[in-house]
């Protein structure tokens, strides 16, 4: 991990117990930089318009509280680790103050019995904030409006694992999204979203680096595991390589691991890249992929969201050339800060379809979604955040 330190003396901190609760008072303590010393503070990339404050925690799911007010009216973005999207465009009166509860996972690289997931270099050097040992909040504000955190532990809080590729890992910059990332608005503060995907990965490299091994280890009976992979599986060559074959092999192998756990495993077919034919419908460059999880879903019994099925009538909804506004620009695969969020509706629509029993923990302003009509691009307001890169994930 790559980090500035400084030293400041400590402003205010309640405790740094591995399991007690944190409270910072904004109103009456100025916090400086962040510092390994005392274990909390202002990342040094902070400015007026995008603020990111990092507290020391332990491992696991955690329950934040943040208490909002400005002299003027002011509209706050709040995002945890990498730009995972838990507040949206909270609005304060002048001179009134809001408070918001939220769950954030955090997560180590190391297994209970000491071994590590196999972090590639990007991870070490621009995603570490997702593996080191704080809860990074990150404020985007049109005024600054902090004025008390508190940060307590959720131990009980059941989880829902996220685990797939690019498409749906936290990506750390901007102007790259994914709907991981987004999903986290749409669910409430009795359960926790934690995203163990990562760009370039497939099945044979979630077991190869460990990735499943380190899901499997933090699992409690009752979490949730959905699994979304095949952009980069369909690319691996050679013997034994094929839908039917390792692919397969694969999703058996994490299903089996989970439910030896007690978990509840849930397959999502991938959204389709941006590819249309004459006729102007979205075509399939998946080849039996998708086929191979309806496949599993059904032999195993398994849960299917068909995000696949949602994002073909979300891209056509669009059409060839308006469908664009949905990517990073010039990129067919990849997704913005707008497509992603489009493309969470449509795996929360298909959470409350397949899914009553984890729905019940979708936000009560989530309204029925459907693919086939988008929010309109011109009133999307999810605002960037202050971390930007040209850096491409890995993947195509």
């Amino acid at each position: 991990m790559i980090r500035s330190i400084a030293i400041f003396s400590a402003s205010f901190l309640i405790s740094t117990g591995a399991r007690s609760e944190q409270s910072f008072d904004f109103t009456s303590n100025k916090f400086e930089a962040y510092s390994e010393e005392i274990g909390h503070g202002w990342e040094p990339d902070s400015n007026e318009s995008s603020r990111r404050f990092s507290v020391r925690v332990p491992e696991g799911n955690h329950r934040v509280t943040v208490k909002l007010g400005n002299p003027k009216a002011a509209t706050t973005t709040i995002k945890a680790e990498l730009r995972r999207l838990m507040v949206e465009n909270l609005s304060t009166e002048a001179g009134a103050s809001k408070e918001v509860t939220f769950i954030v996972n955090t997560r180590r690289s190391t297994y209970g019995d000491g071994r590590e997931v196999r972090l590639k270099d990007r991870e070490r050097q621009s995603e570490w904030i997702a593996w080191d040992d704080n809860l990074t909040l990150e404020f985007i504000e049109s005024a600054p409006t902090l004025q008390k955190l508190i940060i307590e532990p959720a131990l009980d809080m059941p989880t829902i694992f996220l685990l797939g590729d690019s498409t749906m890992c936290d990506q750390p910059s901007e102007p790259y999204a994914s709907w991981g990332q987004m999903l986290t608005r749409f669910f409430g503060n009795e359960v926790a979203v934690a995203n163990h995907g990562e760009s370039g990965e497939s099945y044979s490299a979630s077991l190869g680096r460990g990735r499943i091994a380190k899901v499997i280890d933090v699992m409690k009976p009752g979490d949730y595991l959905l699994l979304q992979f095949a952009h980069n599986d369909m690319k691996e060559r050679g013997e034994g390589k094929g839908a039917f074959l390792n692919f397969k092999e694969g999703m058996l192998k994490h299903i089996a691991a989970a439910r030896e756990k007690g978990g509840l495993p849930v397959l999502i077919t991938p959204m389709h890249r941006r590819r249309f034919d004459d006729a102007g419908k979205v075509t399939n460059t998946f080849g039996d992929y998708p086929e191979a999880v309806r496949q599993a879903a059904k032999e195993q019994n398994v849960s299917l969201i068909d995000l696949l099925g949602m994002s073909a009538k979300l891209y056509e909804a669009l059409g060839a050339e308006g469908s664009a506004v949905l990517f990073k620009d010039g990129d067919g695969t990849h997704h913005n800060n707008y497509g992603a969020y489009q493309l969470a509706k449509c795996v929360a629509e298909g959470i409350r379809s397949e899914l009553p029993e984890v729905a019940r923990w979708l936000v009560p302003d989530l309204k029925s979604y459907s693919p086939s009509t988008p929010d309109p691009f011109g009133s999307f307001q999810v605002p960037a955040s202050g971390r930007l890169s040209s850096k491409k994930p890995d993947g195509q």
